[in-house]
């Protein structure tokens, strides 16, 4: 340490040895931690998805066996909150599925020495709105949806209506 004169009184907070100051950093924001990429993301974590299936399970025995009116809508809401969770991860899963086919197809095309072509944001959405129209027939659940979406659409209308009282 270095000597301090007598005359002088000592600083309460004396700096004997430089400290070197910790620095934080934030791995979704840094380079040193790499790229993200949601393909090798659940490869690594797939192991996750048996987790939560196990917790989910536990959870509706649980549910069952509860007989408490406040630990059941508790444990309702995180059974539908686990369940919207896994709903949300495979629609994610389709899309991305989706998309690598789209760019597989691209670069067969490329392979070929044809030109590629990019579909716009409204292309890829009237895709999908044709494939959940698919996907709802062959369920049979179609003429629902589109009675559900003639109400909201009739809703709709009804409010941009000038009301009778304006007239």
């Amino acid at each position: 340490p270095l000597e301090m004169s007598a005359k002088k009184p000592v600083p309460f907070l004396r700096q004997v040895v430089p400290v070197r100051k910790k620095v934080q950093r934030d791995p979704r924001f840094d380079d040193l931690s790499g790229e993200y990429k949601p393909e090798i993301f659940m490869k690594t974590y797939s192991f996750l998805d048996s987790i939560k299936k196990q917790e989910k399970e536990m959870v509706q025995k649980q549910l069952k066996k509860c007989r408490n009116m406040e630990q059941k809508e508790k444990l309702q809401r995180l059974l539908n909150r686990m369940t919207q969770q896994e709903q949300a991860q495979k629609k994610q899963q389709k899309l991305r599925e989706r998309e690598l086919s789209l760019k597989r197809q691209q670069r067969e095309l490329a392979k070929q020495g044809k030109k590629p072509f990019f579909l716009k944001k409204s292309e890829k959405r009237k895709l999908e709105l044709a494939e959940k129209y698919a996907e709802l027939k062959r369920s049979g659940k179609l003429e629902s949806f589109l009675n559900k979406k003639r109400k909201r659409n009739a809703i709709k209308d009804k409010r941009l209506l000038p009301s009778q009282k304006n007239l």
